[in-house]
């Protein structure tokens, strides 16, 4: 068990981000995967797809969202959408909009472009889409721009206490 890597710079387990630290921590397997943030790419999660030549079902955003008054994280594939109204569902809420980013990189502890659903400041409540269940493996951000993790949906759901919903749109 434990981490393994691709792509270049890919192995580095002392010292990673705290995504990482808390998946070697917790003992699942996982694969980091590192590629070169080009800042001017429209999409952070598109690039991450694409860099990583991993398919955009598979590779997932994390979005951080305010459901009456709390933050909530959202996780859906980047092939779609977050859809706010399934999300306040989903946590028994009525209303969501997406989080002031200022306030997301703050109480997350992670950039925007790098948010992890791991290892966050503020351990927040956490919804991962039904679609992950589908897949052997995810990828998520692992912390920063230009660096991928990818997980079993099921550890993945397991290490942030997320309930699985259908919050995505395609």
């Amino acid at each position: 068990m434990g981490a393994h890597s691709s792509g270049a710079g890919g192995g580095r387990r002392a010292g990673g981000t705290p995504a990482t630290v808390a998946l070697t921590a917790a003992g699942v397997d996982f694969t980091v995967h590192s590629y070169d943030h080009d800042p001017s790419h429209p999409s952070y999660g598109e690039e991450a797809a694409e860099a990583t030549g991993v398919s955009p079902n598979r590779v997932f955003k994390t979005l951080v969202a305010d459901v009456d008054g709390a933050l909530v994280v959202g996780v859906v594939p980047v092939a779609g959408s977050l859809d706010l109204k399934a999300l306040a569902a989903a946590v028994g809420g009525k209303r969501a909009a997406m989080a002031d980013p200022a306030l997301a990189e703050r109480t997350t502890g992670y950039v925007r472009g790098g948010i992890s659903p791991l290892g966050q400041r503020k351990k927040l409540r956490t919804v991962l889409d039904a679609s992950a269940s589908s897949h052997a493996t995810i990828c998520v951000s692992a912390g920063r721009r230009g660096l991928e993790v990818e997980v079993s949906p099921e550890d993945l759901a397991a290490l942030t206490d997320a309930t699985l919903a259908p919050i995505g749109r395609a």
